[in-house]
């Protein structure tokens, strides 16, 4: 218990407003209400410091909690509660009862404090997942474009590899912009697809239909709208990333991890000195067991799935990756598990071995080694193979290279290789 401290506060926050409760050692209390305006949040700041408050108490809800925190960083020190560790006693539940609690439990010093990241690590992790949605929203899109294709009968996805390569996307503008099949084969940018040129015919032999054509062009304008947006966020993502290129390259010398997953990595963790132990990181991120004790009795269930779905996620990308890979510890490890429980329980189990890697690597400042030997990590860029340390030292230059349309190119999720 922390004796040093006189007087707290106690936040109960919602969306339009906030109750406050100033509480004292003495059992003095006094509750004010507050609308979520910047006016009124200043003011609550302003109440705050003239009280002589010593520490701020809050849950973690959602995002209501960061104009608050914002605030009053700087002013007094705040922490943040997880709302299911200081869950309230059942009973008549009102605001100003719920504000009292937290203020009680903070001035006997019994909430343990959420982690709280750096404006600068919040950005980040902001722009990550930012692109992480834009992401997906493409995958959608992409997706669509499949759907008219197939409802249309046009069967090209059969014969080209990569329907959103630089050939695919050629044959999704011709079809929009109403150019014949004989058109289309003529001036194809691939001539090694010419030998192809009899099947694209045959998947060509239907034509769409005016209102297929009209949102297959809809489709292309908006996947070229988030390719420019995820573009622009890969730009402040290197610039905002650069110095911290020794943790990246220890990251990213772990096979199967790229540059996104590992800034993504990075961003979603923090400061991993945090954790005094990989387990402490593992759990932290949710991918530990669920556990039930009694007696002699021991129950292990799923994974707790706590902390940061955007790190267990890019994790089981990344898990994935390494499932695909050949000679890796890790493709090992994977094979072994998956022999007795199964893929996912497999997947899964290498994401934890991973984090857990991870926080050695970055704690002991060493590169990934295997049988004492570093993998050398091979990089595509712009047509020459480099190494890994070429790759980071040329990351300012990465931003600006030419980039297939409608193609996440080189920044993938997961990959081994830079694209």
């Amino acid at each position: 218990m922390d004796n040093n401290l006189n007087k707290v506060c106690g936040i109960d926050v919602h969306k339009k407003f906030l109750v406050a409760t100033m509480l004292c050692r003495d059992g003095t209390s006094t509750t004010e209400r507050f609308s979520s305006s910047p006016q009124e949040l200043f003011r609550f700041r302003d109440w705050v410091i003239e009280n002589g408050c010593q520490r701020v108490a809050m849950e973690s809800t959602g995002r209501l909690w960061i104009p608050i925190y914002v605030v009053l960083e700087g002013s007094t020190e705040v922490i943040l509660a997880n709302p299911y560790k200081i869950k309230h006693t059942p009973g008549k539940k009102t605001d100003t009862k719920d504000s009292e609690w937290i203020a009680q439990l903070c001035l006997n010093d019994m909430i343990d404090p959420s982690r709280i990241f750096p404006k600068g690590d919040r950005e980040l992790r902001d722009l990550t997942r930012a692109r992480e949605s834009y992401v997906r929203d493409l995958t959608k899109l992409k997706n669509r474009v499949h759907q008219i294709l197939d409802s249309g009968f046009i069967p090209i996805s059969s014969v080209i590899s990569d329907l959103f390569g630089k050939t695919g996307m050629y044959i999704l503008h011709c079809l929009v912009m109403g150019k014949t099949t004989d058109e289309i084969i003529e001036h194809l940018p691939a001539t090694r697809l010419l030998k192809k040129s009899d099947q694209i015919r045959e998947a060509l032999l239907c034509k769409l239909t005016e209102a297929q054509l009209l949102l297959l062009k809809g489709i292309l304008e908006i996947m070229a709208s988030i390719e420019k947006r995820i573009a622009d966020i890969e730009k402040e993502i290197v610039s905002r990333i650069r110095h911290r290129r020794s943790h990246l390259k220890i990251i990213m010398s772990v096979p199967g991890i790229g540059f996104i997953a590992a800034v993504t990595i990075l961003a979603e963790i923090g400061n991993f000195m945090d954790f005094k132990k990989p387990e402490q990181l593992a759990a932290w991120a949710g991918l530990v067991p669920s556990v039930y004790q009694s007696a002699d009795k021991l129950v292990t269930g799923k994974i707790t799935k706590h902390g940061s779905r955007h790190l267990r996620w890019i994790l089981v990308q990344v898990a994935q990756s390494i499932a695909h890979l050949n000679n890796s510890y890790l493709k090992t490890f994977f094979l072994r598990i998956r022999g007795r429980k199964g893929y996912n329980v497999a997947i899964v189990a290498v994401a934890r071995k991973l984090i857990c890697i991870l926080h050695h690597l970055l704690v002991n400042n060493e590169p990934y080694i295997e049988n004492g030997v570093s993998p050398e990590r091979k990089i595509s860029f712009q047509g020459r193979i480099m190494t890994l340390d070429d790759f980071l030292n040329q990351m300012d230059t990465i931003v600006n290279m030419n980039r297939c349309k409608f193609s996440i190119g080189w920044m993938d999720m997961g990959g081994s290789n830079v694209d």
